[in-house]
């Protein structure tokens, strides 16, 4: 009898290998397309901006980045959450120049938010810092002007009777988001003013010490003349003589919205509250918001008997010149006018 071989199965381990292969070609096709999601350039070329509200998810964050054109994939952007981790942080984002997802990703995570960068010099006033803002786009110098004097609680404990917030400005580098609103750029402001005035035990006379310091800081930029400025004033009060500063008449001006760029002996007799050649004593309010220093200087003048000077800003060689008696300011005045003379001016 003829006995019949078995058939031998053929392609068993041939069909394994092939499945494992498959798979693998899968994987890295996977891998490659990933790879490909995360770490090509894509993104806008013009200005993009993305906000990212509190609390978003990774995945609302990635549907937002594929909406706006930022990223080619939001499920690329959750992968990168998924292996990366880490918390991201709300605000708003610019794009504006095709990047990775993964450089997206890592910015967003360390809250590389958008701000515009706002100076305020010291000495600046409030129609200074308005001109400002309006400049950075936060709204128009009107709206912060009618703002600020809508805002004078954030003072009332500190100065009972301001009627404006100028002198509680705290002049500073400010960055704030592009959205940030009037008031809340303020409340900004004047925190930091706390912070400082808490830093000098500024706790009494506040309103009288930030005027005075106010003085100080439009009459000289000069940080070692800042106490013997502050010296001036106040022996001069002690003698119940009018301060006579010009920047206190120039802010009246401002104030009546009469000041022409340039001071002159008529704006002197002129009548307005802050005029310190008229009244006497200090004028009713801050002309401008004080720096650290001249804040200093006013808690702390010097010991000095000057009653004169004449100021840093009007003298070529740069510095203020003090004296104790009119006869001697005269001198002083006449040694300026020459020195004026002789650097070409009038």
């Amino acid at each position: 009898m003829v006995r019949q071989g078995r058939k031998r199965k053929k392609g068993k381990g041939l069909g394994a290998a092939g499945t494992l292969f498959l798979v693998f070609l899968v994987l890295l096709g996977a891998a490659g397309a990933a790879f490909w999601l995360i770490y090509t350039p894509y993104g806008p070329q013009a200005e993009t901006f993305v906000d990212v509200a509190p609390g978003s998810s990774a995945a609302r964050i990635g549907s937002q980045l594929q909406s706006a054109g930022v990223v080619r994939s939001q499920y690329a952007f959750y992968l990168l959450r998924l292996w990366k981790g880490g918390r991201l942080q709300a605000g708003e984002y610019r794009f504006d120049h095709p990047a990775t997802a993964a450089e997206v990703y890592d910015r967003i995570r360390r809250g590389d938010v958008f701000t515009i960068t706002v100076v305020v010099p010291e000495g600046s006033n409030i129609f200074d810092i308005a001109a400002r803002l309006e400049q950075a786009g936060f709204g128009s110098r009107r709206q912060f002007l009618e703002e600020q004097a809508r805002q004078t609680h954030l003072v009332a404990d500190l100065d009972p009777g301001a009627k404006s917030l100028e002198g509680y400005l705290f002049p500073d580098t400010y960055r704030f988001a592009r959205k940030t609103t009037m008031a809340h750029i303020l409340a900004t402001m004047v925190r930091r003013f706390r912070q400082q005035a808490a830093q000098l035990g500024l706790k009494e006379n506040v309103h009288a010490v930030v005027t005075m310091a106010s003085l100080v800081e439009r009459e000289t930029a000069v940080d070692a003349e800042r106490p013997l400025v502050a010296s001036v004033f106040t022996n001069r009060l002690a003698k119940h003589m009018p301060l006579m500063t010009d920047p206190s008449v120039i802010y009246g001006l401002e104030l009546e919205r009469q000041w022409r760029g340039q001071i002159f002996e008529s704006n002197l007799k002129q009548n307005t509250p802050y005029n310190t050649y008229l009244h006497a004593g200090l004028p009713p309010g801050p002309i401008a918001n004080p720096g650290l220093r001249s804040l200093r200087a006013a808690m702390e003048p010097a010991h000095t008997t000057y009653l004169y000077f004449v100021a840093a800003g009007a003298n070529p060689q740069g510095h203020s010149i003090f004296s104790s008696t009119l006869e001697e300011h005269s001198r002083n005045v006449a040694g300026y006018r020459r020195a004026m003379r002789k650097a070409g001016g009038r």
